[in-house]
């Protein structure tokens, strides 16, 4: 191993189906469901009425200061949290690094706000059931709380931390959609590989279930399962109809592997290779451009594609995206297993490819692979080896975690 290989030392999950790396694993393995009907649209008829959300957070117990959290909206939060698990995670004391030697790269987006907290604004704004967009700097000024907008900035996760951590290193913040936490990951072994950092937290967090969100985005690419929500997110299976949304954050601690060494960390995988690329989504070449990334990736790790153990997809039950998504695996990794996590938490945005890649991690720690449920007849469309009961796994094998974006970002890790 050279010294300035890359390792992980560290994990946090903010899931929703388990907060910590711990309850994470344990429900992948039972096969268990984040998805349910929201109880806030249980009784409406809108589209977005399911979704995953994460279930009995408090932010109290990770953030300090905590009078901090009164500017974090909640994938802030998030964020926070797993950058917390993930440091404690890797037994990083305080101060036991030089602080400009920490860096911080987080994967986020930018953040829906809550329409209930600027609703009187709107109603002050309002006459006769007519909005008057000139009122609004008369009352928005007077009535918003002063440090509003910082509660949804996309950097305001990675100054978080940094702050918390004492990180004086580099700090940023990737914007690309789903693809952004293996972006940021990518990015922070960059640092490290480049001599700029020994030890940085990355990860990713989002939301994709705000309802302003669903109002700008639209509805049109969600599952219509409404009725049977723990079964609405099924990627590569023949009866999917769309993708379900959710929220959450995964973060990492990586670091130099002469630096690990050094502090007697344990290594729970090295990030062996990766690679980013682009091409408009809608392109009849798309599944051509994920194939290429997939094999500069196993490439930039100095493997072949025999070497791969297990295929970690994006796989989001997105009719279109799933097929071209396999037609890659297959041409690069043939039949190799394949694992769906989306199945059990839906998409939750900028944190999604770090949170499955957590799962890839523990796959490897637990030499098992857990189960992509609801796949119960795969596609003919869609020809993978998705991994549809617990299989046990050679803890050396190495695994391709990948991710798309909605705007054509590609990125491939490689862990080994």
């Amino acid at each position: 191993m050279n010294s300035r290989d890359v390792v992980i030392t560290g994990l946090g999950v903010v899931s929703p189906i388990g907060i910590g790396h711990a309850d994470f694993w344990e429900s992948l393995v039972d096969g268990a469901s984040g998805v349910e009907v929201r109880e806030a649209f249980k009784d409406t008829q809108l589209p977005f009425r399911i979704a995953a959300p994460v279930k009995e957070f408090s932010g109290k117990q990770f953030i300090k200061p905590r009078k901090a959290i009164k500017i974090m909206c909640s994938p802030i939060q998030f964020g926070c949290a797993a950058a917390a698990m993930a440091v404690e995670h890797a037994n990083l004391e305080p101060g036991s690094v030089a602080a400009d030697r920490v860096a911080t790269v987080f994967g986020t987006e930018t953040f829906f706000a809550d329409p209930t907290e600027v609703a009187d604004v709107f109603q002050r704004c309002t006459v006769d059931k007519d909005y008057q967009h000139d009122r609004w700097g008369e009352f928005a000024m007077r009535e918003i709380q002063p440090l509003w907008m910082l509660k949804y900035l996309p950097n305001m996760a990675a100054s978080h931390i940094s702050i918390a951590l004492d990180a004086r290193g580099p700090s940023n913040s990737i914007c690309q959609g789903e693809a952004s936490g293996l972006l940021a990951l990518i990015e922070a072994a960059s640092m490290i590989k480049r001599g700029a950092a020994d030890v940085v937290v990355a990860g990713g967090t989002g939301s994709k279930m705000a309802m302003t969100a669903m109002l700008y985005r639209g509805t049109h690419l969600l599952s219509n399962r409404i009725d049977e929500p723990e079964q609405a997110s099924r990627p590569f299976d023949v009866d999917r109809d769309g993708m379900v949304v959710g929220e959450g954050s995964g973060a990492l601690v990586i670091e130099s592997a002469e630096h690990a060494q050094a502090r007697g960390a344990k290594v729970l995988a090295t990030l062996a290779g990766w690679a980013r690329s682009f091409l408009d989504p809608n392109s009849d070449q798309f599944s051509d451009a994920l194939a290429r990334n997939y094999q500069a990736a196993i490439e930039n790790a100095l493997l072949v594609p025999q070497d791969i153990g297990l295929v970690n997809a994006h796989a989001s039950g997105s009719l279109i995206g799933d097929r071209v998504e396999s037609e890659a695996i297959q041409n690069v990794v043939s039949d190799k297993p394949v694992v769906a996590h989306k199945s059990n938490f839906g998409n939750i945005g900028p944190g999604t490819s770090i949170v499955e890649l957590i799962g890839g991690v523990l796959s490897k720690q637990n030499g098992l692979i857990p189960k992509s449920i609801n796949c119960d007849q795969v596609d003919p469309k869609c020809m993978v080896n998705i991994v549809n009961s617990n299989l046990a796994i050679d803890s050396s094998a190495a695994v391709l975690k990948s991710s798309f974006s909605a705007t054509g970002q590609i990125a491939s890790v490689v862990i080994k």
